[in-house]
Formats: structure tokens, C-alpha cells, sequence
């Protein structure tokens, strides 16, 4: 809490020992940052939370204006003790961050080789659509995952390893009712399918009643990861793609089959072509095409 008081007691910067570019550079740099900041955290619950802390420091200047020294001590002493509660109640937040400064373009030097890259083959890419299009009309629900550059095993080591090459009837077979392996995900790396009945985490955000657990892990294992995430709807027979926590509906045969061809180059804004917005990460269509 030092600096907080020390910024309002008046600090001054030593402005000559600086040259005007210097200066701006660094203005430029520091609102950059502070923007950048605040779009993060308006995309998180971080935002209702940070405008309490806002609050709180607004507070702790009026005492500071008004010497209230029984009442700044009491806030010294919570902010003391709130840095380290800020890191704890802010830790998915903060990881998230991380995770998305490490996929981002400015660290490429230290990035991991393409070894993890998504090279999806125009023949595996039709298995799969020929799979979900039967799944689909089936109304049999399924869980496909495919891994781009953020390698997901530590999800694909909770199922059960299979390294098999992907075909239609295979991935049919493994989602089929009461079968050993249909309680799960698919995982997909390499062209091939590397383990089933893998465990997600479930996303946390709201993404409407309509959408079922299968739905919920689809966004959850996408807000961790770049990976493509297919679902097949157990009740309604429609299918849905996750990507980067962004979760849409009413896809046809054509736009599974276009996503699939370059799920290297896939990202959100590809995802939100066609989707109208609203206030949710989460965007969804009520009704689902029944083409595919």
C-alpha cells in the first residue's frame, strides 16, 4: 500500500533526466498496456471485482485528502492482506492471460516446434464429417477434439490411449450407446486418434440451458487450449463447434467440412462470421440445422 500513498502524496518524476522521445515512448507504451488491461478484464468476471477495488482506492484517496488516519490505516492493512487475496480469487483469470500472451505472435523465438500443429488431411477431415453427419442423424452425441498448437495430453491421459487412424466407422463405433468408450471425448492429433473417453474441464460461463454437459466441456477445453471442438447433440441431433471459448450451433456439412480443411488457420473471428452479438462469450443459435 507504500506506493498507492506515495503516488497520492505527490510523486514527482525526475522530468529532465529524460529526453521527449524517451517520454512518449513510454507514455505510449504504459496507456498500450493499461488498454489492453482493461479489454482483458472487461471479458472476465475480473471486471465487477476490479471496479470494487476502484472503488476502494477512490475511498482511500478521499482519506488521505481529509487525514483520516484511523480509516487510512484500516484500509492499508486490508489492502495489505488483498494483494495476496486479489492473486488467489484472480488465478484462473491470470492463467488464462498467460496462456493467451504464450499462444500470441510477440514470443514465436521460444515457441515449441510444429510438432503439435494441426495438419488435418482432406481424407481424415471427411471421415470425420462423414462420422458427425451419421452421428448427427443418429441423434448419438459425440465429442470431438482436435489439437492445434497447445498440446491437451494431460486431458487425453485421463482416457484411454487408442493411436488409431481416423475412419468414420471407428469414431461411430466408439460414441455408440453403451459401449466401454462412448462416456468421453475423442482426442485427435496427427491424423490420428490418440485416446478416448478423456475427462474435460467444464467451462464456467453461462452458455444457455439448451447446451448439455458434452457442450460445456467443448468450451472448457477450448478457453484452455486453440484446439477445434465438434459436438454432436444427443437431444437435438445438432452440431456445434468450440473455439478459443466461443461456442456456435447450426453448422452444415459444407462449414464443418471448410472449418476442418484449415483448422490450422482456424480462430474466434472465423467462428463469428455469421453470428450476430450479443453480450455473452458465448454465442448461440436456438435452432439447429438439420442438413448435417
Amino acid at each position: 500500500m507504500t506506493w498507492l500513498y506515495n503516488i497520492l502524496s505527490g510523486f514527482t518524476p525526475s522530468i529532465l533526466n529524460y529526453s521527449w522521445l524517451s517520454i512518449t515512448i513510454d507514455i505510449l507504451v504504459v496507456a498500450y498496456c493499461i488498454y489492453k488491461i482493461m479489454l482483458w478484464i472487461r471479458e472476465t468476471k475480473a471486471w465487477t471485482l476490479f471496479k470494487g477495488f476502484m472503488t476502494v482506492v477512490v475511498v482511500f484517496a478521499a482519506a488521505n485528502l481529509l487525514n483520516l488516519i484511523t480509516f487510512k490505516w484500516i484500509i492499508q492493512m486490508t489492502f495489505n492482506i488483498g494483494l495476496i487475496a486479489i492473486v488467489v480469487i484472480f488465478q484462473p483469470e491470470l492463467r488464462k492471460a498467460l496462456e493467451q500472451l504464450g499462444k500470441g505472435k510477440y514470443l514465436t523465438f521460444i515457441k515449441t516446434p510444429d510438432k503439435n500443429i494441426t495438419d488435418l488431411s482432406a481424407q481424415s477431415a471427411e471421415e470425420i464429417v462423414k462420422a458427425v453427419k451419421i452421428m448427427s442423424q443418429a441423434k448419438t452425441g459425440a465429442l470431438i477434439v482436435i489439437e492445434q498448437t497447445v498440446s491437451i495430453w494431460e486431458h487425453g491421459s485421463s482416457g484411454i490411449p487408442l493411436d488409431a487412424i481416423i475412419s468414420s466407422q471407428l469414431l461411430i463405433n466408439i460414441f455408440e450407446h453403451n459401449t466401454p468408450l462412448h462416456d468421453g471425448a475423442v482426442i485427435i492429433r496427427h491424423n490420428r486418434i490418440i485416446a478416448a473417453a478423456c475427462i474435460l474441464p467444464l467451462t464456467k460461463e453461462e452458455i444457455g440451458k439448451e447446451f448439455g454437459t458434452r457442450h460445456r466441456a467443448a468450451v472448457g477445453v477450448s478457453e484452455e487450449s486453440d484446439a477445434v471442438v465438434l459436438v454432436a447433440s444427443e437431444e437435438t441431433g445438432g452440431v456445434s463447434i468450440a473455439v478459443n471459448g466461443d461456442l456456435r450451433g447450426n453448422l452444415s456439412e459444407k462449414q464443418v467440412r471448410a472449418i476442418l480443411l484449415h483448422s490450422e488457420k482456424t480462430d474466434a473471428s472465423e467462428i463469428r462470421k455469421t453470428k450476430k452479438k450479443r453480450p455473452l462469450s458465448i454465442r448461440r443459435h436456438k435452432k439447429y440445422d438439420k442438413s448435417i
